[in-house]
C-alpha cells in the first residue's frame, strides 16, 4: 500500500512558494506542487488565472468569515474537498463546466446529508465519504 505514496513523483510533495496579490498587496504562499497543479486546474476551469482565483477566494472568505488565519491552510482543503467533490459527483469531471456555475447550496446540502448518513450508521466519522 505504502508503495503507491512513497513512489509517487517527489515533486508533488516539494513546497513552492509563489508570489501574488491580493486585495491590492504583494503576498507569498507556500505549497506543496500537487496543490498549486489542482488550484491552476480550478482556476482554468473558471476561465481565471490563479491569482484571479486565489484573490477571489480571499476575497470570499474574508466577507464570510471576516478573518483569515491560514490561508494555505484553506487552499489546500480547497483542493481536498474539489477532489472529494468529484469523487461524488457533485463536481463534474468534465472540465467544460465552471464550478462557479454549479448549484453550491445544493452540493453543500447533499454533502451534510453524506456526512450525517455516515455519522448516523455509526460508521468511522474520521473516515471521508464521496458516495453519491
Amino acid at each position: 500500500m505504502c508503495r503507491l505514496f512513497v513512489n509517487a513523483d517527489a515533486e508533488l510533495w516539494q513546497t513552492r512558494l509563489k508570489s501574488v496579490r491580493m486585495r491590492g498587496f504583494s503576498t507569498s504562499i507556500r505549497l506543496e506542487n500537487l496543490y498549486w497543479r489542482i488550484l491552476e486546474e480550478i482556476a482554468q476551469r473558471d476561465g481565471m488565472t490563479l491569482s484571479q482565483l486565489l484573490d477571489r477566494l480571499h476575497e470570499e472568505l474574508l466577507e464570510d468569515r471576516k478573518n483569515v488565519e491560514n490561508f494555505s491552510s484553506f487552499l489546500r482543503v480547497c483542493c481536498g474537498r474539489y477532489l472529494m467533490l468529484q469523487l461524488s459527483g457533485d463536481i463534474p469531471r468534465d472540465f467544460a463546466t465552471p464550478v462557479r456555475s454549479l448549484d453550491a447550496n445544493r452540493i453543500l446540502e447533499r454533502e451534510a446529508r453524506r456526512f450525517a448518513a455516515d455519522a448516523g450508521s455509526g460508521s468511522n466519522k474520521s473516515r471521508i465519504s464521496v458516495t453519491g
